[in-house]
């Protein structure tokens, strides 16, 4: 009986390293807590040397729908969100883009080929004290 304690010690010391590193989701509030492009980050395993990442494209009660995306550096990439039209989204991490709409609650890749934003830019995903935060881009004041 006392031998099969070092093992459920070491069993129990283990555990933290073999559970998650990041579970992180934050929001890009669009018309209040029920419209919203969301972007989840999760690492499942100390080792893995990348993140998974989904956006969660949300226009409730009419459809929310998570999308895996293409994974993350373990170190939060900023992504860009632009408007693209009424209920889309253009979404920029690195040297990829996806487009994002709430109208049906889609988010797909898409080939930028000229690498041009298609309009206004409305905010990023980003780090801030180790934490992803949506930060929204400030409008300048009229004149």
């Amino acid at each position: 009986m006392t031998s099969a304690l070092p093992r459920i010690l070491l069993a129990l010391a283990a555990l933290p390293l073999l559970t998650a590193c990041e579970n992180n989701a934050t929001a890009y509030s669009i018309d209040g807590s029920q419209h919203a492009l969301i972007l989840v980050r999760e690492q499942r395993w100390l080792w893995d040397s990348s993140v998974e990442q989904a956006v969660v494209a949300s226009r409730l009660p009419d459809c929310q729908r998570k999308v895996t995306i293409h994974p993350g550096p373990t170190v939060m990439e900023e992504m860009q969100v632009y408007e693209a039209g009424d209920r889309l989204w253009a979404l920029h991490q690195g040297n990829r883009w996806y487009l994002a709409g709430t109208d049906r609650c889609l988010v797909q890749d898409w080939d930028n080929a000229g690498g041009e934003p298609p309009g206004p830019l409305v905010g990023r995903f980003q780090l801030r004290d180790g934490a992803p935060v949506f930060t929204r881009e400030a409008t300048p004041a009229a004149q």
